[in-house]
């Protein structure tokens, strides 16, 4: 007797649903895939008791034809791919043609369709045809056709899924509790609105519509992209402080990276159609990142507030998030994570999409680039945050008051020289350590004050070691050199709460000190504190790094007796590959064997009590930082350290002119709104919160 035997058809397709139909919110993701590959522009999602007992898809897209419709419930049947060749460059969301048959297989399953004549991708004699005025309708009970027969129904296509799993018992005891599954599906769903916000979507769970969305109209332009996008995130999930991102890359062939022209839109990742330079042969790389993150202080306790998506589909990939964690360096605290809705338009020749059974994750042609541009197009946003004011608006030059504390001086980094611009004698503070000599308790205006009629004291840029003072080549109105313009005040205090004003580059006034450590601020939108600790930390910190970087390698000292490490095969590689910028870190390594290495020398500021763990950890850390490493990169855990030893602390009481000093300083960092363990250094009140908080609105 044979021992080898061939499945039934439908046991094969309920192994095939095992596969692809893991829950409820698997038939929901399918089949809402399907839609958009028809060019849906208004899909309806309908649920019953977490979708145990209900699921409703309609959608208005292509719709099938009779002998199309009983062709689609046949395993691997797809309009969308026809020869092997068709995998290397996937650019629809499904492909396989197992969703369909797998979820008739387990469920009372019907499908009424029509089709559309004349519509994107109809054939020709289709085209020509008049339009169909009766649909199809196909009633499935566990992968067995029961009726097939014409019915009435709009152009379009309506799949019904009813008693999920009624045939496997096994499977749908697994299932969570119907609020669980609800959310799963909301969840799918979500991430299918904000993929695409120009088409409407409509969900209703146990007969009570959940949100209706409608269709968010854009151009071409990745600028009406990315305020379509903020609509539709501003519908889901509310108002939030987000920052644009808008990062183009291509690269040349010998591996150098040339920015590409914004009006390239990357159709080669559309689904609409292939792009010109891949029709004619140029297959070169190419990345798009754009979309929306957080800004400085907004951040989450896990990922859920992450969306990021490759060519629209919602993918889970491990380096984008840690990409994403590199991007945001020293500006999240630890146990923090990004907000942030970002869009990868790639070739999707170079993207594999066909790694998981249910296409959740992918896997880049070109992971290591892929990953160092993803984490570069974040950090560029972050940077160009504080920079939006042009340089015509810059603030100028004048002389610095000397500071009072000991404390405000530059630490000495070691192996390093030079003077410190903050190393100036003590004066005296004032009788009321509290306010400055300026300021006194009469001097604050309890009603709001105009935006063009507010005096306010000069804090402008002052001379840094980290950026170079803008020259100033003809003598300006002083007003001008203060404040921004009117209308720009008026703009800033206009914008909605998404668009993310820089608190820095608004007009403030100094009014005093609280508990001698949060300094108070008034602008025109409100009440703005910030914490001179960390505020000084982070000017220190991008002091000792820029210092750091202008000396062009990290000083190195020699350890009196040379450690050998041995490393595991992987490690050592990997090692292997970095000992010339591990030189330029100040780290002596070299090769001792085949998976030995010699530690002979280390930056002065690193102590490592056990070479093997600091050998280690370094192999980690380079990994996590994706081999992009600065030249302080290595000790920067040890900068900020020193850096918050040396900074000012809280009860050291400031004067007027050294608080003036302290906001000019952390006007000029790169990231000033976190100090460097990601701790807020502003946090603003508006009126509104202020107003709410008095019972003045509701």
């Amino acid at each position: 007797m044979n021992r080898i035997r061939l499945l039934s058809e439908q046991v094969a397709n309920q192994i095939a649903a095992g596969e692809v139909v893991e829950r409820p919110a698997s038939v929901v993701k399918e089949l809402v895939e399907n839609s958009l590959d028809a060019d849906a522009r208004k899909i309806t999602v309908e649920i019953g008791a977490g979708g145990r007992s209900l699921i409703r898809i309609t959608d208005d897209g292509l719709g099938m034809s009779r002998d199309d419709a009983l062709l689609s419930l046949e395993r691997h049947a797809t309009s969308k791919i026809q020869k092997a060749e068709d995998l290397a460059s996937i650019a629809t969301m499904g492909f396989r043609g197992e969703a369909l048959p797998s979820i008739a297989s387990v469920s009372r399953f019907i499908l009424t369709t029509r089709e559309r004549s004349g519509g994107p991708g109809a054939s020709d004699h289709v085209k020509a045809e008049p339009q169909a005025i009766e649909g199809t309708q196909i009633i499935v009970n566990g992968g067995t056709i029961a009726e097939v027969k014409a019915a009435g129904s709009a152009t379009g296509t309506s799949i019904e899924v009813r008693q999920l799993f009624f045939n496997l018992p096994a499977r749908r005891k697994f299932l969570r509790t119907e609020e669980t599954e609800a959310a799963h599906i909301q969840h799918y769903l979500t991430l299918a609105a904000l993929a695409f916000p120009e088409v409407a979507f409509t969900f209703v769970k146990d007969g009570r519509n959940v949100w209706q969305l409608p269709a968010v109209k854009s151009e071409r332009a990745i600028s009406s992209r990315t305020e379509a996008l903020r609509e539709r995130l501003r519908a889901l999930l509310g108002d939030e402080k987000l920052l644009s991102v808008n990062f183009s890359v291509a690269l040349a062939d010998d591996g150098q990276e040339s920015p590409l022209d914004e009006t390239d839109i990357f159709e080669t990742a559309s689904p609409e159609k292939p792009s010109a330079d891949a029709a004619a042969g140029d297959r070169r790389p190419s990345l798009r990142v754009w979309g929306l993150i957080g800004s400085p202080g907004v951040s989450r306790a896990t990922r859920d507030g992450q969306f990021v998506f490759v060519n629209r589909r919602p993918v889970e990939n491990r380096g984008i998030n840690y990409a994403l964690i590199e991007g945001y360096h020293t500006s999240l605290m630890k146990g923090r994570y990004p907000v942030c809705c970002l869009f990868l338009e790639i070739d999707p020749a170079a993207v594999d999409v066909n790694i998981h059974p249910a296409k959740r994750e992918v896997k880049f042609h070109r992971e290591f680039e892929i990953r160092k541009f993803v984490a570069q197009a974040v950090r560029d946003a972050l940077l160009a945050f504080h920079t939006e004011l042009p340089e015509s608006k810059r603030w100028g030059e004048r002389p610095r008051e000397p500071l009072g504390k000991q404390n405000l001086e530059t630490p000495e980094l070691p192996g390093s020289s030079g003077a410190s611009p903050h190393q100036t004698s003590a004066t005296e503070t004032s009788a009321l350590p509290n306010f400055p000599d300026k300021l006194k308790p009469s001097s604050i205006i309890p009603a709001p004050i105009p935006s063009v009629a507010q005096t306010a004291l000069k804090m402008g840029f002052s001379p840094s070691s980290a950026v170079p003072a803008p020259v100033q080549s003809e003598i300006r109105n002083p007003k001008s050199e203060i404040f921004p313009s009117a209308a720009s005040a008026k703009a800033a205090v206009a914008s909605p709460p998404s668009a993310a004003t820089p608190l820095l580059n608004i007009p403030l006034r100094l009014i005093g000190v609280v508990g001698r450590l949060y300094v108070l601020l008034e602008s025109d939108r409100g009440l703005v504190l910030l914490d001179q600790h960390a505020a000084h930390e982070r000017v220190l910190f991008e002091q000792m790094l820029t210092r750091l970087e202008q000396n062009g390698a990290t000083p190195s000292q020699k350890l009196l007796l040379p450690e050998t490490i041995e490393l595991p095969p992987r490690d050592a590689q990997f090692l292997r590959e970095q000992l010339v910028a591990l030189t330029r870190l100040g780290v002596g390594l070299s090769e001792f064997g085949e998976r030995t290495f010699l530690l002979d020398a280390l930056p002065p500021f690193v102590k490592a009590a056990d070479p093997r763990r600091f050998v280690f950890d370094l192999v980690d850390e380079l990994r996590a930082a994706g081999r992009e490493v600065n030249l302080a990169r290595l000790g920067e855990h040890t900068v900020a350290k020193t850096v918050c030893r040396h900074a000012v602390k809280a009860n050291d009481p400031l004067a007027g002119p050294e608080l003036e000093n302290l906001v000019e300083d952390l006007r000029r960092c790169a990231m000033p709104y976190t100090c460097p363990h990601g701790r807020p250094t502003l946090i603003e009140m508006n009126y509104r919160e202020l107003e709410k908080k008095f019972g003045r609105t509701q």
